[in-house]
C-alpha cells in the first residue's frame, strides 16, 4: 500500500485588477447625452400640434375673429355713409371678433397644463425631464408662439379686408397698424400665456378656465350694475383696467377718456403674467406631482 503524499503547496495566482471605473455603481452601455431646453421645447411642440384640443380652439378662434371681424365690416360698410366713416379707425372693427376669440386661446392656454394633471401625463413629463422650471418654461414658450402667430395671421386679414371695404374710413397710422395687428397679438398670446399659468397653480381645467373667464368678463359687468354714486371711483377703475377696454385701447376706442393709453395695457399684462409665472414656478417645485 502507497503511503498518501501531502499536498504540495501551490503559489497563489497573480489577479491583474480591473481599473476601476471612472464613475462607480452600474455604466450604462447606451451613450448618453445631457437634455437641455431645446428638448423640452420639441417634447412640447409635438403635444401640442398632436392633440385634439389645439385644433379645434385655434380653428374656431380663427373663425370668431375673421367672421366676425369682416361680417362687421361689411355690416358698416352697408348700411353707413361717407360721412359717417369720416374720421373713424378701419382697424377697430376688428375688436369684436378679438374679444370672443379671447375665450379659445384663454381655453387652450388653460388645457396645454391644466390636462395632464387631470390624465396623469404629467408624471411621465416629469420623469422625462425633472427639471420643473425648465417644463413649464418650455409650455409657456411654445403656447406663446402659437398663440401669437395664428392672433397676427387672423388680425391682419381682417386689418386689410376692413381697410379695403370701409373706403370712406380714414387711412389709419403706421402706429395705429402696429397697435392693432402686432400690439394687439400679443396682448392676447400673453392673455393664454397667463391662463396657461393659472392652469398650473390651480391644476383643475375648468376651474382654471372659470377663473379666467371670470377675470375678462367680471370687471366690466360689476361696473355696469354700480350706480351708487359713493362707488364711482371702483366704478371707473373697473372700468379702465377691465380686459375689453384694455383690448379696445389698441384700436383707440377706448371706453373711458382715463386710465390705460398707448401700450399701457401690454406692460399692465406683462406684469401680471411675470408674476403668475414665478408663483406657478415656486408651486411647481413645492409641490408633488
Amino acid at each position: 500500500m502507497s503511503t498518501p503524499q501531502p499536498p504540495m503547496p501551490q503559489a497563489a495566482p497573480h489577479w491583474q485588477a480591473a481599473p476601476a471605473p471612472s464613475h462607480p455603481g452600474y455604466t450604462s452601455p447606451i451613450p448618453i447625452t445631457p437634455t437641455h431646453l431645446g428638448h423640452a421645447l420639441a417634447s412640447e411642440w409635438t403635444k401640442i400640434k398632436s392633440v385634439r384640443s389645439t385644433m379645434w380652439t385655434l380653428g374656431v378662434f380663427v373663425l370668431l375673429v375673421i367672421g366676425i371681424g369682416l361680417g362687421a365690416g361689411a355690416l358698416v360698410s352697408a348700411n353707413a355713409g361717407e360721412q359717417d366713416l369720416a374720421g373713424e379707425n378701419p382697424l377697430s372693427f376688428g375688436f369684436f371678433g378679438l374679444l370672443l376669440g379671447s375665450m379659445c386661446v384663454i381655453t387652450l392656454g388653460v388645457l396645454t397644463t391644466a390636462s395632464e394633471y387631470g390624465t396623469g401625463m404629467i408624471r411621465t413629463t416629469m420623469t422625462a425631464c425633472p427639471s420643473r422650471g425648465r417644463v413649464l418654461a418650455a409650455k409657456a414658450i411654445v403656447f406663446f408662439a402659437v398663440a401669437f402667430v395664428v392672433t397676427l395671421l387672423s388680425a391682419l386679414l381682417v386689418a386689410f379686408a376692413d381697410v379695403a371695404m370701409l373706403s370712406g374710413a380714414r387711412s389709419p397710422s403706421g402706429s395705429e397698424w402696429l397697435k392693432g395687428t402686432v400690439g394687439v397679438s400679443l396682448y392676447i398670446a400673453l392673455l393664454g400665456l397667463l391662463s396657461l399659468l393659472v392652469g398650473s397653480i390651480i391644476r383643475h381645467s375648468a376651474g382654471a378656465i372659470t377663473i379666467m373667464i371670470g377675470l375678462v368678463l367680471a370687471p366690466l359687468v360689476i361696473a355696469l350694475f354700480m350706480f351708487s354714486e359713493s362707488m364711482e371711483d371702483v366704478r371707473q377703475a373697473l372700468f379702465e383696467y377691465s380686459i375689453p377696454n384694455q383690448l379696445s385701447v389698441f384700436y383707440s376706442t377706448s371706453l373711458t377718456d382715463t386710465g390705460p393709453s398707448g401700450w399701457d395695457p401690454l406692460w399692465i399684462i406683462l406684469g401680471v403674467t411675470a408674476a403668475a409665472f414665478a408663483g406657478a414656478v415656486a408651486l411647481l417645485e413645492k409641490r408633488d406631482v
